[in-house]
């Protein structure tokens, strides 16, 4: 088990938004959480990459307690994360984007960092094309690119994707998916929060719903996508 959380809660001030919740990711999986706004999905990818704090409950990352443990420190051990919005710093290049990515290695002029630089091109050819351009100036499909792109950079074990498919055209939106499977079968789990929850359950192996701060169900991704009460409430029926 690569992750696990064990009875997490976190607070807003007086609000609790995430009630207790338990879930883990196996090496090697794409997890998914899939709910309403406000259910706690991304409050859970902020808690795990470190930024919001917990309040009760442990987490694991390989057999490591990092419940406090800061959040530059869990960059270092493999988790990273392309956060809601992309996040991406609009005044720099592509190139200094993505070598902000990798800011916490110290090979970063070595033929292993060229050749993370090579599989970002590789997955994202349009950002090879725009290498020089500034972030600020591209598409908000371009920008995804990047924000992902720049996670990679870190060399992660896991990898946390906050909602990479809001804001962009369908044919985008199939694309980035397409290249999550991709970066999935090279070796990167993924632990994956989406709107768009029909795209992240077809890419998915497994899923958990969350409610209000509650995990209220989870099943392997495809029996999700059959259940009736999934497809009413997640997927238009």
């Amino acid at each position: 088990m690569l992750l696990e959380v064990d009875n997490v809660r976190v607070y807003y001030g007086r609000i609790e938004a995430l009630k207790g919740i338990s879930f883990h990711v196996d090496e090697g999986e794409v997890v998914t959480l899939i709910g309403a706004n406000g259910a706690g999905k991304s409050t859970t990818l902020r808690m795990l990459s470190g930024i919001r704090s917990t309040t009760g409950g442990r987490v694991m990352f390989d057999g490591q307690d990092i419940t406090r443990m800061p959040a530059h420190q869990r960059t270092t051990i493999g988790i990273c994360q392309s956060p809601e919005g992309r996040g991406i710093f609009p005044g720099m290049t592509v190139l200094e984007n993505l070598d902000m990515g990798a800011y916490a290695r110290k090979d970063r002029k070595s033929a292993a960092f060229q050749q993370d630089l090579d599989r970002v091109f590789e997955l994202f050819p349009r950002l090879a094309e725009r290498r020089t351009q500034t972030g600020g100036s591209m598409s908000g499909g371009e920008q995804q690119m990047l924000a992902i792109g720049r996670a990679l950079m870190a060399r992660p074990r896991l990898l946390l994707l906050d909602e990479p498919s809001m804001g962009l055209a369908p044919m985008l939106i199939a694309q980035i998916f397409e290249i999550i499977t991709e970066i999935n079968e090279q070796g990167t789990t993924v632990l994956l929060v989406e709107q768009n929850a029909a795209q992240a359950l077809k890419r998915a192996h497994r899923a958990y719903v969350l409610e209000t701060g509650a995990i209220v169900k989870s099943d392997d991704a495809a029996n999700l996508l059959d259940d009736p009460a999934v497809r009413a409430a997640y997927l238009g029926g």
